[in-house]
């Protein structure tokens, strides 16, 4: 599966890296540094009531225009913790929430909120499964739901670009 990510993340990687995709729409922070933020110990809730959450974004997405983010992971996950810490970055929190009405979802070891992706079409196979959805819950990135999964070894710039190109297909 590993595998499988890489190959979708790389090609990813060249769609986004062409710098075309962002002349339109949302535009990433581009003063992000090169080198990796500290992960999140604990980014995911796992007492929260995930579905109150979702539909919560849903209904914040359709009252202000933005899109929903979806971010389904666990804590023990070194991916899932690395990626929250570049969510957490200031540029990157502010980016994301003037753009996202977003929400992360604990899935544990696979056993626990499984049907909340399931509703996009999306079988959740490894983490951390990023999805983005319009207001009204047509997916985005069905393409590259897993393309987030090396978070470790992406640099803050490569993992924010890749986010703003899949929501430049709304379009």
């Amino acid at each position: 599966m590993r595998r499988l990510s890489s190959v979708v993340l790389v090609a990813s990687l060249c769609v986004a890296g062409t710098g075309a995709a962002f002349a339109v729409g949302i535009a990433a922070p581009t003063d992000l540094p090169a080198q990796q933020p500290a992960p999140v110990a604990h980014p995911y809730d796992t007492t929260a009531d995930a579905h109150a959450q979702v539909d919560a974004a849903f209904a914040d997405a359709k009252r202000t225009g933005r899109d929903v983010l979806i971010d389904f992971g666990a804590n023990w996950c070194p991916d899932c913790r690395m990626l929250a810490g570049v969510f957490d970055m200031p540029q990157v929190k502010a980016w994301k929430d003037s753009n996202f009405a977003s929400v992360s979802v604990n899935v544990d070891r696979f056993n626990v909120n499984m049907d909340i992706p399931a509703r996009y079409g999306v079988k959740v196979k490894s983490i951390p499964t990023v999805l983005i959805l319009t207001p009204d819950g047509k997916l985005l990135n069905a393409d590259g739901t897993l393309a987030l999964g090396n978070a470790r070894t992406m640099s803050p710039a490569a993992a924010v670009d890749l986010i703003a190109s899949w929501e430049q297909r709304k379009g």
